[in-house]
């Protein structure tokens, strides 16, 4: 059995694509995944399985929700491992004094094309920085999220890849139940 974190991409927006929490549990557990666990509601979901890699969870979950709901919702799956990687790989964090709750990770659906992420570097960003490690972008706002130009819809145009922001500590608190939900299982 091994433990995921599933993103999901603009759900419960400005009324748009509402999804309540306990019937995304329930979708999950129907495809047969264990111990579901939701965080907020931007459709963010810890779950075990024994079955699946996390590109095939992914489509597992958006197919999943749009049987029920008919309309797509992406979803970006990671594991235990991979979110372990992700938090200790941000670069942001050996900066002395940073503002932690100025940082967002977006994940991506898959890794850009070099030429993509060359034309990403020529947004301008203002004081807002990034990087991209593997299929995610680290990004620093010390304006806020709200006013960077490094949006998630401006990130999906440029690079041509799906994508879904979340912040610090969102990712911080998905990598805790996760681990909880494997330290418990053991």
């Amino acid at each position: 059995m091994a433990t995921y974190i599933a993103m999901l991409r603009g759900i419960n927006v400005s009324g748009h694509k509402t999804i309540k929490m306990q019937d995304l549990r329930t979708i999950c557990n129907k495809l047969g995944y264990r111990n579901v666990q939701t965080y907020v509601q931007s459709g963010n979901i810890v779950f075990e399985t024994r079955k699946g890699t996390p590109p095939d969870l992914s489509k597992q979950i958006s197919k999943a929700i749009q049987n029920v709901y008919g309309f797509d919702v992406p979803a970006f799956t990671r594991t235990l491992m991979e979110m372990q990687r992700i938090i200790s790989a941000n670069p942001f964090l050996k900066e002395k004094n940073i503002d932690r709750s100025r940082l967002h990770v977006t994940f991506l659906s898959e890794t850009p094309q070099t030429d993509s992420l060359g034309k990403l570097g020529k947004v301008p960003a203002g004081q807002d920085r990034f990087h991209t490690v593997h299929n995610e972008i680290y990004l620093h706002c010390p304006n806020g999220y709200g006013r960077t130009k490094l949006s998630n819809t401006m990130i999906e145009k440029t690079l041509s890849v799906a994508a879904t922001t979340r912040n610090w500590r969102t990712c911080n608190t998905l990598l805790e139940m996760a681990s909880r939900l494997t330290t418990e299982r053991n």
